[in-house]
């Protein structure tokens, strides 16, 4: 071979690496899915830490090691599913969630006052994870319909039913806390649909009027003016906006009436939020020993099994809704902040693969995926710091349980798919 024919030879393989590695990058965002591994590695090693000779848990770190290796392995094939089944999915999805959603309220297991777990065998899911990746996909099928007018009344009151008939079926259980994510999801997919801005304003106020009332008179009456201000912002029709203002006066006044429906625990969880001292060994105990050992870690933290919190189990269950005070207790305030710059991360690139993606039904899709993450990050931070009610909702990739890393795993490939079919997706 002549020295001309092996720099041919050369050049030849340099190409081939080059489009190799141009397609990897090109299906592959791996700022997402190195965050993802980083966050699942911090998960493991705090589920390790607060399962360690725990006398009920043992076993959970070996679980959500071959979950988060299943997982993985859903997530790759979902990337690589041709992106028309995501529309032929819609349909079959969203009947096999309802399905199971009902199955489970007759034939679940109880599980902290909730029927929302199905078993087979040794195997157990909860069907509200997977009912999630339905509403998503449902939603965005609806809305990404050209012919659909987002201001019609009919158009929103069938994705308000879509949407209503699981959560209806959730808080049957009951589940307060998913529940809340799927209105949240739902309210959100229809703001990025094209809804106007005051009929947002519409559908939240009422909702924010109540959410004040908690606090007492003075924060309701600020409520109110806040409302009537944005009635004279919105300079809609003065008897339109006198009815809205009343709506919003009676959401107020019918708080008490609401709050005596929700279960007796759920009642407790919202009075320790006002006032964790209140029951510092009831409802409030949780919200305040995980502030303590957030608190405790300092900057740099107690060390990787040196938690006094995390191995003296003062946190019931500390591996699941509270595995972040692990976080904060033994890797400090720079592992905390680590584990938020991950997620922060994680959704300003779903932000950048959103603003690449121009079909209706995808960016949807995204927007779902996305509020669906963030709603279960901020809830979950924010009870361990105390700024929000304890609800029971697990922190994305970290917290123990497989159905729900498995559903967020299948979740971020979606977003992967449509990432990699960007460039045909307009």
């Amino acid at each position: 071979m002549t020295f001309r024919d092996r720099q041919a030879q050369l050049l030849r393989l340099q190409r081939i690496d080059v489009r190799i590695d141009y397609n990897i990058k090109d299906k592959f965002d791996f700022w997402v899915l190195g965050s993802i591994i980083a966050l699942i590695t911090f998960g493991l090693m705090a589920i390790y830490s607060s399962t360690l000779n725990h006398p009920t848990a043992y076993g959970n770190f070996e679980k959500q090691l071959y979950w988060a290796v299943g997982s993985f392995i859903f997530l790759i094939t979902v990337v690589f599913l041709p992106k028309q089944i995501l529309r032929l999915s819609v349909v079959p999805l969203y009947v096999i969630s309802i399905a199971m959603l009902l199955v489970v309220l007759f034939a679940g297991k109880t599980v902290y006052g909730a029927k929302s777990w199905l078993s087979f065998g040794p195997f157990g899911f909860q069907p509200s994870e997977f009912a999630k990746i339905g509403l998503i996909l449902s939603i965005a099928y609806w809305f990404g319909n050209r012919q659909r007018d987002i201001n019609s009344i009919k158009d929103i009151g069938i994705a308000l039913i879509i949407s209503g008939i699981p959560i209806i079926l959730i808080l049957l259980e009951p589940d307060m806390g998913t529940a809340i994510v799927f209105i949240v999801v739902t309210l959100t997919m229809i703001f990025w649909a094209g809804i106007s801005l005051f009929s947002v304003f519409v559908v939240l106020s009422p909702g924010f009027v109540a959410f004040s009332s908690l606090f007492g008179t003075v924060y309701f009456l600020i409520s109110l003016v806040i409302v009537a201000g944005l009635l004279f912002f919105f300079k809609r029709d003065l008897f339109f906006s006198i009815t809205i203002f009343v709506i919003n006066i009676s959401a107020g006044f019918l708080f008490d009436f609401l709050f005596k429906i929700l279960k007796p625990h759920q009642q407790k969880r919202i009075e320790a939020f006002l006032d964790p001292a209140a029951d510092p060994l009831g409802s409030g105990y949780n919200a305040m020993q995980a502030k303590v050992a957030i608190g405790s870690g300092g900057l740099f933290g107690k060390g990787f099994l040196h938690g006094n919190q995390t191995q003296l189990r003062f946190i019931p269950e500390q591996w699941t809704d509270f595995i972040y005070c692990v976080i904060g207790e033994e890797f400090g305030f720079l592992g905390g902040i680590a584990v938020l710059i991950l997620f922060l991360v994680i959704f300003i690139r779903l932000l950048h693969i959103l603003s690449q993606v121009k079909d209706a039904f995808y960016s949807l899709i995204i927007v779902g995926i996305l509020t669906l993450l963030f709603t279960h990050f901020a809830i979950n931070i924010g009870m361990n710091v105390g700024l929000i009610p304890v609800i029971g909702l697990p922190l994305p990739f970290l917290s123990y349980g497989g159905s729900s890393l498995l559903q967020n795993m299948i979740l971020i490939g979606i977003v992967m798919n449509i990432y990699k079919n960007r460039k045909q997706n307009v």
